[in-house]
């Protein structure tokens, strides 16, 4: 799309968006709020170019409370909220009044298509109905041996590269990535995408690699308005903006056609029938998926384009939450040695057990009662959420309760706030995660053992995991969150038995820096100063003595 065009675009844009705004909302003006550098682009470039993910959030919380104003582009007003009884609202109580903003909408459909996390009202309730028995808590438990069995390939990958030198130092996430991709192709689909042992040639993790740095990392003025126009422009065109070719459209356009190949492929292998005898003992979730499909009504069923989009949607968040969780915990316990040997004696402990009963390899209830390294696992989501946040839309005027009360810009206490219709709400994942009336006076530090003394009861409902927003909340929380915490499960106990994890040293005279870089709304590793990398973690590995 040459200047020209795109400048008459936004001109269009600017024109419809000044007739809509000619009505301002008045419900939250009172809300105490940042000052925007920039009318036009308001916080929302600024959001977009922290350095850290939470720089502003963290500091605007310590300002204003747990909720406070925004400023979106085009001058409009938004809500920011981190207050546990306001997520509550938004993603328990009224989850359906609250929709996905357009602009965050579109991106999910042009990367993975009308899948899950696309879909809205009863569309999404049709989907999620399809697709819960595929992620019943005994469905995934069965899954443990093949997380272990896949494991086992790394471990013995690592100690064959030890073979030579006591002491390694690699580009750990890389190599994480790899095996849970495999290990969703094999759960999710029956299939083998043979990413680990040959990750040079893959196309798929080579697309999937990079993904969110290279569509929403840094964008520059003019894509951010750009995007924020899309808030405004009809959805039967904004899905036209696929075929533009022009990045990062072209990229996300690029990722979706080759997974389709990729989806009618494993399609084929599978067949469409599943009443066969081999189709009626498959776990995987593809085979349950198809059977209820298949089974429902008519007018129940996933279409062959949801359908596909399912499989794509399972396969990158499939991944990548696990790949990118996994990674921060490794990171925390090369520099929390005396923690990482607590988790190691806590593993050989539970693996002097099971031997003496006569097991090989743990059973589910073995990495429940870990609770060392349970505890890890959630203050490294707790920490580091890959998803930092969401916009919701209010679709109808409504009342947001607060836990905490917040001052407003004349000096009243507010313990509600009045939205009208249309208002978009900002939740904050990851500065709810950090909230110190939650989590403790000591919430900006990991330190695992605040799981030991954090009276649940005391706590307001709201996340499906550790009462965390990592894998949001409600009747749209993750679905497959109990398939990435096994999955965890499995890969630290065995890679902190196996291996003893220490810092990067680096080439030459400077350390790696690491950087939790925000892109779009999805926190991601960089080293300071290599963004061209992509996101890598390197940490030095040695084998434990």
């Amino acid at each position: 799309m040459q200047f020209t065009s795109v400048a008459a675009y936004l001109a269009i844009c600017l024109v419809v968006l000044c007739l809509r705004l000619s009505r301002r909302r008045k419900s939250i003006q009172q809300i105490r709020g940042p000052p925007a550098a920039s009318s036009l682009l308001g916080h929302e470039y600024e959001l977009n170019q922290e350095d850290q993910v939470g720089d502003l959030e963290f500091r605007w919380l310590k300002e204003y409370g747990p909720t406070w104003r925004i400023k979106g582009a085009f001058g409009t007003d938004a809500l920011m909220t981190a207050d546990p009884k306001a997520l509550q609202h938004i993603y328990h109580k009224s989850a359906y009044n609250y929709v996905k903003k357009r602009a965050q909408n579109i991106v999910s459909y042009m990367m993975v298509g009308p899948g899950i996390v696309h879909v809205e009202g009863v569309d999404h309730q049709r989907h999620r109905k399809l697709m819960n028995p595929a992620f019943s808590a005994s469905q995934l438990r069965s899954f443990l041996p093949l997380f272990q069995r896949n494991t086992g390939r790394l471990v013995e990958k690592w100690k064959a590269e030890l073979t030579s030198s006591s002491e390694l130092e690699l580009v750990i996430n890389t190599w994480i990535s790899r095996i849970t991709l495999d290990i969703i192709g094999e759960a999710a689909f029956d299939y083998n995408y043979n990413t680990f042992e040959d990750a040079d040639q893959s196309t798929l993790a080579k697309a999937y690699h990079s993904l969110f740095k290279d569509t929403e990392y840094r964008l520059p003025k003019s894509t951010t308005l750009f995007r924020a126009s899309w808030d405004y422009i009809p959805v039967p065109l904004l899905k036209l903006l696929q075929y533009i070719p022009m990045q990062p459209l072209r990229r996300m356009y690029n990722l979706k056609s080759l997974f389709a190949a990729y989806g009618k492929q494993i399609l084929r292998a599978k067949g469409t029938q599943v009443d066969t005898e081999k189709q009626a003992h498959n776990k995987d979730v593809l085979s349950i998926l198809i059977k209820a499909n298949c089974s429902s009504d008519a007018k129940t069923r996933l279409s062959d384009a949801e359908l596909m989009a399912q499989m794509s949607t399972l396969t990158l968040a499939g991944h990548e939450t696990t790949s990118n969780t996994v990674t921060f915990l490794l990171y925390e316990l090369a520099n929390h040695p005396e923690y990482q040997t607590r988790m190691r004696e806590e593993i050989r402990e539970s693996r002097a057990r099971i031997k003496a009963r006569g097991d090989v390899d743990f059973r589910m209830e073995d990495l429940d009662s870990m609770t060392t390294c349970l505890n890890a696992i959630k203050e490294t989501l707790r920490v580091h959420p890959i998803a930092t946040g969401l916009h919701r839309v209010a679709a109808k005027d409504d009342v947001l309760p607060l836990a905490y009360p917040i001052i407003s810009a004349s000096g009243e206490t507010i313990t509600e706030i009045p939205v009208s219709k249309g208002q978009v709400i900002l939740t904050s994942f990851a500065t709810y995660n950090r909230l110190p009336q939650v989590w403790g006076e000591d919430a900006h530090v990991w330190n695992p053992d605040r799981f030991c003394k954090l009276e649940a009861g005391k706590q307001t409902n709201v996340g499906v995991f550790a009462n965390l927003m990592t894998f949001s909340a409600g009747t749209r929380a993750c679905i497959g969150w109990r398939f990435s915490v096994i999955e965890m499960q499995a890969l630290i106990a065995e890679l902190v038995e196996a291996f003893q994890f220490r810092p990067p040293v680096g080439s030459g005279t400077e350390k790696p820096e690491l950087q939790r870089a925000p892109s779009g709304l999805v926190m991601i590793p960089l080293i300071r100063g290599k963004e061209e990398l992509g996101p890598a973690m390197p940490l030095r590995i040695a084998l434990v003595e």
